[in-house]
């Protein structure tokens, strides 16, 4: 219908315009790639997703949310797919350079890639807020699922606060191996005094309570057979290291964590909330003497904005002062030394029990590893 020397043109004028933008075109496809690599490797996850019976309200809602103005994200991303498919064409070269002369290819493949990131490009950050809401609820479900018998804990709103638990354990320890213990934190103006001997897990209770509140205030269920607890902050001062890039010592670090500690529970009792601290063995690194009066002075003030907490340590005075012991729940764990042909050796239960340690075993470790 048109004389050949038209179509001449034409497709001349199209060479030209494919080699004038063909860079631009080429990295435009590079970069819608890039991102559809990424995009794919949810694809059937969000299928999945799309595809589910949900009951929960809050379910139903993420779910509902995987969507754009142009439908369901599964359907978007196949269309994606197509149309990244589509640029593939470049792979062959006479076949590519065809199209291209006679249709301007690439430059339809690009407006539909266009069109798309118009329709969906402000939903892609959406889908994916949703999807990793989902995707943590179905990490807290896991954790419920492997570990039917923790507890789901009960928040309150009494007044003063109080933390109660009951068979609390580490969640990180075997369930056969785990040895768990009834623990009261609370009210304001009392604090639990955890002594006993290297070893005997001190450490390890404070951080099975740090961990416990924090999976508790996070949605999941807890290594507990019961766990009451106001919504609480949580700040820890335990496992202070030395910074040599820094300059600066163990006594240091410890002194900059216990500042920010203490700040924080200065913030909380200014705002009405509750405060929980957990503070480990501190101020290691200086003489006895002015830890006992630094450490007296830390207690004191944690007394005085109405936080509540636990404190383990060495110091085996700390309940002695008139207004520090009547406000100390003193609780200790024990070891037992048997001797045996080899030499001693030393064994824990790990239980607490009421009352301050009546024995170190510092001297008798040294022994038995040699010293």
């Amino acid at each position: 219908m048109l004389p050949y020397y038209l179509w001449t043109f034409t497709l001349l004028g199209c060479v030209i315009v494919w080699r004038l933008a063909d860079d631009t075109v080429e990295a435009s496809f590079k970069s819608a790639s890039s991102g559809e690599v990424a995009l794919r490797r949810f694809s059937g996850l969000f299928e999945i997703v799309a595809g589910a019976s949900f009951r929960s309200t809050r379910l139903v809602q993420v779910q509902e949310s995987l969507g754009s103005s142009g439908g369901p994200v599964c359907k978007q991303m196949r269309r994606l797919d197509r149309i990244l498919a589509c640029t593939e064409v470049r792979l062959s070269d006479f076949l590519h350079a065809l199209l291209q002369a006679v249709t301007l290819w690439d430059f339809h493949v690009l407006v539909a890639l266009e069109r798309w990131r118009e329709a969906n490009g402000c939903h892609v950050a959406e889908w994916f807020d949703a999807f990793g809401e989902l995707e943590a609820l179905a990490s807290l479900a896991s954790l419920a699922h492997a570990h039917p018998r923790w507890a789901f804990p009960e928040f309150s709103e009494d007044d003063p606060p109080l933390l109660d638990a009951a068979d609390l354990g580490h969640p990180l320890l075997p369930p056969d191996g785990c040895v768990v213990n009834d623990i009261q934190l609370g009210p304001p103006g009392k604090f639990l005094l955890l002594t006993g001997s290297n070893m005997s897990g001190k450490s390890t209770l404070l951080r099975a309570i740090g961990v416990n509140v924090v999976l508790a205030q996070a949605g999941a269920p807890v290594c507990a057979s019961r766990l009451r607890l106001p919504g609480t902050r949580v700040f820890t001062a335990m496992y202070v290291h030395d910074s040599l890039t820094e300059g600066v010592s163990q006594y240091m670090a410890a002194l900059n964590r216990l500042k920010l500690v203490v700040d924080a529970a200065r913030r909380a009792e200014a705002e009405s909330t509750p405060f929980l601290y957990l503070l480990d063995e501190i101020l290691q690194g200086t003489n006895a003497a002015e830890r006992q009066t630094a450490v007296r002075k830390i207690v004191r003030h944690m007394l005085h904005v109405g936080a509540i907490g636990a404190i383990s340590t060495h110091d085996l005075t700390l309940a002695e002062t008139e207004d520090l012991g009547p406000a100390a729940d003193a609780v200790h764990f024990r070891e037992t030394i048997e001797q045996t042909a080899t030499g001693a050796t030393l064994s824990f239960d790990y239980k607490l029990r009421p009352g301050i340690a009546t024995s170190t075993n510092a001297l008798r470790l040294m022994e038995i590893v040699g010293l």
